[in-house]
């Protein structure tokens, strides 16, 4: 582990829209500043991922100075919009659990998001990532909260595990499917100078200055064979992921993390494994 490094950072200002690779990022107790504080919802108040729209992987969102957006995506004008005055809140539903957030205040921006899409949705915001929504208590400590990332505040994969995956991948039944970027899995900060899969024993972890707690490891879903180029879907990684890691029923490919402190990260970062 002397020569762990931190290989890359990404953050998804919108829940779902294409990522965004950066050299640093500050580490808030919710998550990388910027990362997942938007979302689509559609009538009823649910969460719109790729898991139902896999076109949302074309989409991007660049982030504006004070937290707005500049939305793009494959045939639509871009669109801006402003972080909304605070006031009304609806009652969103993500993964079976209910946040208060704010809709953006321009009607354009839901109406360019719903013509992307050809569905109705609706842009929200989450406002008060410190109140709002508490980290699954099943694996939180009290008082950490998250965005609307998945469940946690940070994922981190590793490109040996990935590099092992895609060697699985090449001797297995769908090998022209591979090999695959790490993009397929959406992490927030990847490790390079690793053993394959040693992130899967990492309890705590420190990156650069900032320490983290590993909460468990990364279930994984039909987004992960879903090319975040194109929005074409295959059977890979899933299919081999099957064989290989298996945790509790679930199909796994990195750790979900919770920082114990804030600071910033940067790419080149030493990453240092205390338990």
């Amino acid at each position: 582990m002397g020569n762990a490094r931190l290989h890359s950072i990404h953050i998804h200002p919108v829940k779902a829209f294409r990522s965004l690779a950066l050299r640093e990022v500050a580490v808030e107790p919710w998550g990388p500043a910027g990362d997942r504080r938007w979302m689509l919802i559609d009538d009823g108040g649910k969460v719109v991922t790729q898991r139902q729209q896999p076109r949302l992987a074309l989409a991007a969102a660049e982030l504006l100075p004070g937290g707005g957006l500049r939305l793009s995506a494959p045939g639509a004008k871009p669109v801006t919009v402003s972080v909304p005055r605070p006031g009304r809140t609806v009652p969103v539903t993500i993964f079976g659990s209910e946040v208060e957030a704010v809709p953006a205040e321009d009607d354009a921006v839901h109406a360019w998001c719903s013509a992307y899409l050809g569905i109705g949705v609706r842009l929200v915001h989450l406002d008060d990532p410190a109140t709002r929504r508490p980290v699954d208590p099943e694996y939180a400590l009290p008082g950490e909260t998250v965005t609307f990332a998945d469940g946690y505040p940070l994922l981190l994969t590793a490109t040996a595990s990935l590099d092992h995956l895609n060697s699985l991948m090449a001797r297995g039944d769908h090998p022209a499917e591979g090999p695959l970027p790490m993009n397929r899995f959406r992490p927030n900060v990847v490790v390079e100078g690793t053993e394959p899969w040693a992130e899967d024993a990492w309890t705590r972890l420190t990156i650069g200055e900032v320490p983290f707690r590993v909460a468990k490891p990364c279930g994984r879903c039909v987004v992960t064979t879903t090319d975040q180029d194109t929005a074409r879907r295959g059977r890979e990684p899933l299919h081999t992921l099957a064989t290989r890691q298996r945790t509790g029923g679930a199909l796994v490919f990195g750790q979900n993390l919770v920082p114990l402190a804030t600071g910033t990260i940067r790419v080149g970062d030493p990453v240092r494994v205390s338990a």
